[in-house]
């Protein structure tokens, strides 16, 4: 196997071959990130291959400074939130604005698997999924989000709130499916 150096000296140099092996070291993990931004598998995939066609144009860019994966994810990130702003629902009818502030069972979430977790995640409304997974899951600042996306730092905090709250509402509900002897 090539360290990654070598990997990306071959990409620059037109070889298939490396850039089928950094294809392959990358896509899985990268999917996984398109996924939690995209509304299908379909749409993630496209994500993905979008992606990819950046990372191989803008391969001379990276410097060798930082992390080679954490470059080629925030590439995804990008395309993600530009296939997101192409795909944008005008309005967003959510009614979630009055959810009550209630305590989510610790058991609830710690008895999800990552899949269902994931599954949940991908159910919230598009802004609010996108402001949630880039605060939460990516890191960055509410006044990152807002410039990525073109909100106010406000707005920002506001989907993340309601983002919350959703998650914490179906987190709560699953509890009183599978526990329903313990639900009022």
């Amino acid at each position: 196997m090539l360290n990654e150096q070598d990997l990306i000296q071959g990409c620059l140099r037109g070889s298939a071959q490396h850039q089928r092996q950094l294809y392959d070291r990358f896509a899985g993990k990268m999917y996984a990130v398109c996924l939690r931004y995209a509304r299908t598998s379909s749409d993630a995939a496209d994500i993905l291959q979008e992606g990819f066609v950046k990372v191989f144009t803008k391969l001379g860019q990276f410097q060798f400074q930082g992390s080679f994966e954490g470059w080629v994810r925030r590439i995804m990130v990008n395309t993600a939130l530009r296939a997101y702003q192409r795909q944008r629902f005008d309005q967003e009818l959510n009614g979630y604005e009055n959810l009550p502030e209630s305590p989510v069972d610790p058991d609830a979430v710690a008895n999800l698997s990552e899949a269902e977790l994931l599954h949940l995640i991908n159910r919230l409304p598009d802004g609010y999924r996108v402001v949630f997974n880039l605060v939460a899951i990516e890191g960055y600042s509410h006044a990152e989000v807002a410039d990525l996306l073109g909100i106010q730092e406000s707005t920002s905090r506001s989907q993340l709130t309601k983002a919350r709250r959703w998650l914490c509402e179906q987190l709560e509900h699953l509890h009183q499916v599978l526990h329903p002897e313990t639900s009022p």
